[in-house]
């Protein structure tokens, strides 16, 4: 069954080329679609389209039809197109002639445009609270590891001294700037869309206010057109944020992969969160973090994906848009993945100390060596062109008892700052 479809049915390769895995990314929608129906029949109602008593047979099957979509309970069978139809046919089943009347004054455009803002909505308010679980996870290895030094690198040569504190509270406040952006992204699909039928409006007198308000929409996209468009534009300004955000945690899994190998073996985990070699017995494999690592990296292609896919098209509504579905959710739900991943196995890392002790790091603190030079009065090229004499002399001897006291420093981190900072960017 198809929506638009009259009195001859469709070809079977077209429908099956036409229709692609739309059915199985619907199972996604399908609640949302359920509940913009009900926001729908009852502006309908009190607009006059409808009566009050219609609204109300359509709104309680609608209910149960987003019940069971809440709980994986709902299905689109083969014999359907997508959500819209199945869920149509339900309600004529039920209801007879008037399940009909539930598409009154709306396109298929206009319903899955809003469904995916408020898919979208929700989902990234999802992935704010898992970032944000995260970051206090990374902040309480933070506390806990302050004193605990390890090396800083430039070009993957031995830098400076760090310590984990600062190494944990980096990726910690790198995660405020992600969730700033999927705030971004949030603010971008809080607009209504709903209204806009195919991207023109209709002769009804429909009150999309009303359904702005019922839907929680901060704000209604006003132009019936400018609310066509934004399909697509949802989709890639979701995958900007996702992208970033997986960045962020591409790296920190990179670090780690690095740091367990046994030339740093700066951190380790339980065996039972590593894997092992089919032919050497001694490999205690980061898998998950190679995954991690993977999938968060192909996830930064997909703004691009996005981008190429509606490059060039013009106003109005355009069947390549379909194509953004799949690849949005899928992100989504790989993100979603790969922080919970992250949740759980962090929680287990131990970390090595007195990493610093060991001779290979003697240079490590050269540059503070060299400082107490500057500070006793010596010009600072001077005591840099003396501290290299030393080295090359190999009568260097390190000042291990460093201090560093300024803020975002190893012995200033300024954790209650970068707390005070994200709390702030998870209300706005």
């Amino acid at each position: 069954m198809k929506l638009w479809q009259k009195n001859q049915a469709p070809n079977q390769k077209i429908d099956h080329f036409t229709v692609g895995n739309d059915r199985a990314y619907d199972l996604h929608l399908a609640s949302y679609d359920c509940l913009a129906s009900i926001a729908h029949a009852q502006m309908l109602a009190e607009t006059g389209v409808l009566t009050q008593k219609e609204a109300g047979q359509l709104t309680e099957v609608l209910k149960k039809l987003e019940a069971d979509a809440q709980k994986g309970n709902f299905s689109i069978e083969d014999d359907f197109e997508d959500m819209h139809s199945k869920i149509e046919y339900v309600l004529t089943e039920k209801l007879g002639a008037l399940g009909k009347k539930i598409h009154t004054a709306r396109s298929r455009n206009d319903q899955v445009l809003v469904a995916l803002h408020l898919y979208l909505k929700n989902e990234i308010g999802l992935i704010k609270g898992l970032t944000h679980d995260f970051f206090e996870l990374l902040m309480d290895l933070a506390k806990q590891n302050q004193q605990h030094l390890m090396p800083g690198y430039t070009h993957f040569q031995v830098a400076m001294p760090s310590s984990f504190g600062l190494w944990f509270s980096a990726y910690a406040e790198t995660l405020i700037d992600d969730v700033v952006l999927l705030d971004a992204a949030h603010q971008l699909v809080d607009q209504n869309p709903l209204g806009s039928a195919a991207g023109y409006g209709s002769s009804f007198p429909i009150d999309r206010k009303a359904t702005t308000k019922s839907l929680g929409f901060k704000d209604l996209k006003y132009n019936v057109i400018a609310a066509q468009m934004s399909r697509g534009k949802a989709e890639k300004i979701t995958a900007t944020a996702i992208a970033a955000l997986a960045a962020t945690l591409s790296k920190m899994a990179m670090d780690i992969c690095i740091y367990m190998g046994q030339e740093h073996n700066f951190i380790s985990f339980p065996d039972e969160l590593t894997t092992g070699s089919s032919i050497m017995p001694h490999k205690k494999n980061p898998d998950v973090f190679e995954l991690i690592r993977g999938k968060c990296n192909l996830l930064q292609g997909l703004p691009n994906q996005l981008a190429l896919l509606m490059t060039n098209l013009p106003s109005g509504y355009h069947r390549e848009m379909q194509l953004a579905k799949g690849p949005i959710i899928d992100a989504i739900e790989t993100l979603k993945s790969c922080l919970d991943m992250f949740l759980f196995s962090l929680k287990e890392i131990k970390v090595r100390q007195n990493i610093l002790e060991d001779d290979k790091y003697k240079f490590i603190f050269s540059v503070d060596t060299l400082n107490e030079w500057v500070k006793a009065g010596l010009p600072f090229r001077e005591a840099y062109q003396k501290m290299g004499k030393s080295i090359d002399a190999g009568d260097y001897q390190p000042k291990k008892d460093i201090e560093h006291t300024h803020l975002g420093s190893i012995g200033n981190l300024g954790l209650k700052l970068i707390h005070e900072k994200m709390e702030k960017a998870m209300k706005s």
